[in-house]
């Protein structure tokens, strides 16, 4: 049995001798390469962590003490060492998050996945700690790629203000975050990095004076106040104790015993302290320190020996084709620019900056940062594109509204990862960006359904010199092509049956399942027209008039149903006057969990089989030969009455004559039924019940088999 088999929780690791906690370390990284290998997840930032974790839960007693992990890629290590060692599933539909989760384990506070924040949880915890009269401690693990994002420094501020309240810090520094950290502090870190002995230097000077007979003191107490002059030349790590936080290290962090030995130096302190760790990325795993780009970061599965993915290669991705396409349009235009927040090679800007390396600009964890600049590069006469993940732009959205829309820049906002991301769990899905930016004047949004339509669409954009524009994609491989049978105003038909019934609207990437949700309905005798608005904000001014040729409109987006595209075209069908029950498909309005993405899609379901059977009972509800004696729905004298409105949930019994419980305006004059309050009571003008539908008709309609052009609508639904 292994040193790591015998370990269950944090407290198995307080008899552990130094030989066997370094055998510990070593059967950890030996864990993680093989387990990472079979289900992908983040290999290089856990192989950089493990004797910082092994100390960490040797000095603080977890979970009474709160040790937080910004971003938490790398806790893999605290998980096993908090009796998670089930890695079979990682990241997968009923394993262990990729993430601290506090669904899983005690031991876990925070579950935020995206960076910078801890320092600001951090704060809050130990302000609360302090009014609440607790003595536990919290630690904040930072890595210094996170500490390139302003929300790390407002916490800083705010922490050090406070030079009582016990607070730990401990910066990862493996001078990269995804790929090599950049910027001033970058700089400040690596010069901390070259210079040791400091705090030695300065107990042995005081030691020294102190004992001095009557000149000591004094001398001492001068030299204190010229401190900052000597720790900036003896050692920079100045600017962290000017801003009142004491300063411990820099520390091996891969020599376990040091980094206890400066954790409980920093514990026993009655102020906010920063322990300065020095790690390495991928430390004992050789193809991760051979991978410059970004130390393997964050893999898929493969095989640990040769690191050969173990699926066959596919389709090339969203990312590849957008980087490829990218890079064509800069080499035609020289005014276009491209920016990203620390995540080059992610966001498929690779190429670009190896053709162009004076045109791009990282500008670390700082979305906030670059949206503003983005805005001055548009100000200067440049076309910046700003490639985010869309998860990520959320941080960004005041800069966007405020110094790009206001200001009608010329911007593009490239937003990887659109929709469900499936594995990386809730904090990484980007499904609030199309309900977000419905509220932004002037941009546009284009949801491309292909390749084909992804390289046209981001020409489009790069062309709007007014406006800030918006392309968005999903992860993973790109699908067929999807050809178009017409273009009607700015979109594309799709498909289009004979006499269609169903209009449905098919948002981005999930036109493929709209087409084939549509062969379904007319495998039932549905006839369906489906159309990709390919740019779904503003709505495009043709759809309201094709809508109203169709009995029902069905929107399906890979996004959340509040507010978003559904939302958008129920409001431009009402502001056309055109009334057609409308039906949304997309996220509900929660948190999804960590699976495959063709998993999460099934179990909130976008899939064709759920998409058809909905629209089909929902057609089926509003068929009122479906749903009365065939006796009364041949007698009725009101031809006006003989459909229902399609949007409807809940239809009456068959022998029931009253009008459906929905009802939500008075029926048209010509209908002989009382107001639509009374509920229960059938007219007494007529032997034929109330009509089912729950709107007024118009009065062009005539015929029971042709389609109503104006029900009243409802707002989109289910």
């Amino acid at each position: 049995m292994t040193i790591l088999e015998h370990i269950r929780g944090p407290r198995d690791l307080e008899a552990l001798t130094e030989a066997e906690l370094d055998g510990l370390a070593e059967e950890i990284r030996e864990f993680l390469v093989r387990a990472v290998a079979r289900t992908g997840g983040h290999l290089g930032p856990n192989l950089g962590v493990v004797e910082l974790t092994i100390a960490l839960h040797r000095v603080f007693d977890s979970p009474a003490d709160r040790i937080l992990w910004d971003t938490g890629h790398q806790s893999y290590v605290h998980k096993l060492l908090t009796g998670r060692q089930d890695f079979s599933k990682l990241r997968g539909k009923g394993g262990l998050s990729g993430y601290p989760s506090r669904a899983e384990s005690e031991h876990d506070v925070i579950e935020n996945s995206h960076a910078s924040t801890v320092l600001g949880w951090a704060d809050g915890l130990a302000k609360a700690n302090e009014l609440l009269g607790r003595d536990d401690h919290v630690v904040a693990v930072i890595g210094d790629g996170a500490l390139t994002g302003g929300m790390a420094w407002e916490a800083l501020n705010n922490i050090a203000h406070a030079e009582d309240r016990p607070l730990v810090i401990v910066v990862n520094d493996n001078e990269r975050s995804y790929a090599p950290t950049i910027g001033g502090l970058a700089s400040h870190l690596a010069t901390l990095r070259t210079t040791d002995g400091y705090e030695r230097f300065l107990a042995r000077g005081k030691d020294l004076l102190e004992r001095t007979p009557v000149v000591g003191r004094p001398l001492y107490e001068t030299l204190h106040g010229a401190k900052k002059g000597l720790k900036d030349v003896v050692a920079p790590q100045g600017m962290f104790e000017d801003l009142g936080l004491k300063y411990v290290g820099p520390v091996d962090g891969h020599d376990i015993a040091a980094v206890e030995s400066a954790l409980r130096r920093a514990k026993g302190f009655h102020g906010p302290v920063l322990v300065h760790c020095l790690t390495e990325k991928g430390r004992g795993y050789r193809p991760a320190l051979e991978d410059e780009a970004d130390r393997f970061h964050t893999v898929g599965a493969m095989d640990p020996a040769t690191c050969l993915p173990l699926a066959p290669a596919g389709a090339p991705s969203w990312t590849s084709v957008f980087g490829d396409e990218l890079a064509a349009i800069g080499a035609e235009r020289p005014d276009v620019v491209a920016i990203t927040a620390a995540m080059l090679h992610p966001v498929g800007l690779t190429a670009f900056a190896e053709r162009f390396p004076d045109r791009v600009w990282d500008v670390g964890i700082a979305e906030q940062h670059a949206a503003t600049s983005a805005a001055g590069l548009a100000a200067g006469g440049l076309h910046p594109v700003f490639a985010v993940y869309a998860t990520f732009l959320n941080r960004a959205f005041d800069q966007l509204l405020m110094d790009v829309a206001l200001h009608r820049c010329g911007v593009t906002f490239v937003l990887d990862r659109a929709g469900v991301t499936g594995t990386d769990g809730p904090s990484h899905n980007g499904m609030w960006d199309m309900s977000i930016l419905q509220v932004v004047p002037g941009l546009r949004i284009a949801a491309p359904r292909d390749a084909e339509q992804l390289r046209a669409q981001l020409r489009e954009a790069v062309d709007v010199s007014d406006a800030p524009t918006v392309v968005r994609f999903p992860k993973e491989s790109v699908g067929e092509p999807l050809p178009a049978l017409a273009r009607v105003g700015g979109m594309d038909v799709l498909h289009r049956g004979a006499d269609p019934e169903v209009l449905i609207v098919a948002v981005g990437a999930l036109a493929p399942v709209c087409l084939q949700a549509a062969g379904l309905l007319e495998a039932r005798g549905l006839r369906c027209t489906v159309v990709d608005p390919r740019w779904v904000k503003p709505v495009d001014g043709q759809l309201a008039p094709m809508a109203a040729r169709h009995r029902l409109v069905a929107v399906v987006e890979d996004n959340s149903r509040a507010g978003g595209v559904g939302s958008a075209v129920g409001q431009a069908l009402r502001d056309a006057d055109v009334h057609v029950p409308l039906r949304t498909f997309g996220i509900p309005d929660e948190f999804l969990a960590h699976a495959k993405r063709a998993e999460v899609l099934a179990d909130i379901g976008l899939t064709p089989v759920d998409i058809a059977g909905r629209i089909a009972a929902a057609l089926a509800r509003g068929r009122q030969p479906e749903t009365l004696p065939a006796t009364e729905t041949r007698t009725a004298p009101v031809p006006e009455t003989r459909t229902p409105a399609t949007e409807t949930r809940t239809v009456p019994a068959p022998e029931t004559r009253t009008p459906a419980t929905e009802t939500r305006t008075v029926p048209a004059p010509e209908t002989r039924t009382p107001a639509p309050e009374t509920r229960t009571v059938p007219a007494p003008e007529t032997r034929t019940p109330a009509p089912e539908t729950r709107t007024a008709r118009s009065p062009q309609t005539r015929t029971a088999g042709q389609a109503p052009h104006t029900p009243k609508p409802e707002e989109p639904g289910g």
